[in-house]
């Protein structure tokens, strides 16, 4: 049990720091909307891309509380993978709003940008589709 109960603060803790995360993002785009400059030297790419990660963060949360509600037990490795793929995964936009480089049609980004991207593909998918088929899985057990 014990197991269980630390891997469910994992999940709340991580969709706690990824909603605030979508907060800051959602007053640095009203920063952007008012030309504050700090905000135009560091968000230097599109709008679009940190309304994304915005989005993004939002949408994460979401799912790992979503998972986090079914009170099924994950393995900690599941937990972990959903909470630092929901932030790598949003982060990609991020870091695309934040380096117009990386966003640059035809170009191939920079390689430990990609190493980035496909390390938190597979971190994101494992971590939520092992939880989906573990959750998925509980509702064919047979209550005793």
């Amino acid at each position: 049990m014990q197991q269980a109960k630390h891997t469910n603060i994992i999940l709340l803790r991580g969709a706690c720091l990824w909603l605030l995360m979508a907060l800051l993002l959602a007053w640095c785009m009203i920063g952007l909307g008012f030309n504050i400059p700090p905000f135009k030297l560091i968000f230097a790419g599109e709008f679009k891309r940190l309304l994304q990660a915005h989005i993004d963060f939002l949408l994460m949360t979401a799912l790992i509380l979503g998972i986090y509600a079914a009170k099924v037990q994950l393995p900690w490795h599941v937990s972990w993978a959903m909470v630092i793929g929901a932030f790598t995964n949003s982060s990609l936009f991020l870091l695309m709003a934040i380096f117009p480089a990386l966003d640059t049609p035809g170009l191939a980004p920079p390689l430990a940008f990609q190493v980035y991207l496909y390390a938190s593909l597979l971190t994101t998918s494992y971590g939520f589709g092992k939880a989906s088929v573990l959750v998925l899985r509980s509702t064919f057990k047979s209550e005793n």
